[in-house]
């Protein structure tokens, strides 16, 4: 399960969403959650795929990656289309279980809400994957500079979300390594009831909170020792510029909003 997580993870490439300016990444990604909330039709998933599936293809991200990282979030998944179903009223009464009933509302809402949780994730991932941590903290320090006016530092936030971010895989990975040596050890994970489970929990959560408090301890010593003053008189290797490409992905993903509020209120 662990392996399945993939976000802050980053893939390495030259392509055309890889080599996008950070920033304009950023917000395009913003805009997508947001026009995932416009739709209100099934066709509107057509246009929402085409869309998601030419990213993957033009980013040569593999397919089975990308949806690798679903599985972690199967669990709130099967809930969120599980309540759906059984407690959305109306419709017609497909089948009836003891209090519970499946309506055909409930079954349209449930795939709906499905569907735009599984885009949301997919969507979404690919954000990290093309982008170098480097490149995110630059990118989000230079959206949030318009809030140092008034007192916002943009640089520190920028840089914890990007560090917090960058370690996801690292953390993930200690887990995976600690787990394993606690099951060559006899640990058991897996049987029991929850509260067992939870108790069995113990050996690895304890080193592994030492382990992240020992890499967080030494990444302050390393930035220490290369004279880190956050953002103060802090200059760039690369500065961010907005290219054509650029123009050409936000030119893109203005005509798809288009077509989904086009698909919203006048396509049937």
């Amino acid at each position: 399960m662990l392996k399945n997580i993939t976000i802050g993870q980053y893939i390495p490439g030259d392509t055309f969403i890889h080599r996008l300016d950070p920033r304009v990444k950023i917000i395009l990604s913003i805009i997508f959650i947001i026009s995932l909330f416009i739709i209100t039709k099934f066709s509107g998933y057509v246009f929402i795929s085409l869309f998601i599936l030419g990213s993957i293809y033009i980013s040569k991200i593999p397919l089975g990656y990308i949806f690798k990282g679903l599985k972690p979030i199967l669990v709130i998944l099967i809930l969120t289309v599980g309540l759906n179903i059984f407690f959305t009223p109306g419709g017609i009464l497909l089948a009836s279980i003891g209090p519970l009933k499946i309506t055909s509302n409930g079954v349209r809402l449930a795939l709906f809400m499905g569907l735009r949780l599984i885009f949301l994730i997919v969507g979404t991932s690919l954000l990290t994957l093309t982008t170098s941590p480097i490149a995110l903290t630059d990118g989000i320090e230079s959206l949030l500079n318009p809030f140092r006016r008034i007192g916002m530092p943009a640089h520190e936030l920028a840089m914890m979300m990007t560090i917090a971010l960058r370690f996801i895989p690292t953390l993930l990975e200690e887990t995976d390594k600690i787990m394993k040596a606690q099951i060559a050890r006899g640990a058991d994970f897996e049987s029991g009831n929850l509260m067992k489970r939870a108790k069995n929990l113990i050996p690895l959560l304890v080193p592994l909170f030492i382990s992240a408090f020992r890499r967080a301890d030494e990444l302050a010593v390393a930035m220490e020792a290369r004279c880190y003053r956050g953002g103060f008189n802090r200059t760039k290797l690369k500065q961010l510029k907005v290219s054509i490409i650029d123009y050409i992905a936000i030119l893109v993903t203005t005509v798809l909003v288009l077509i989904l509020i086009w698909n919203r209120f006048w396509l049937w």
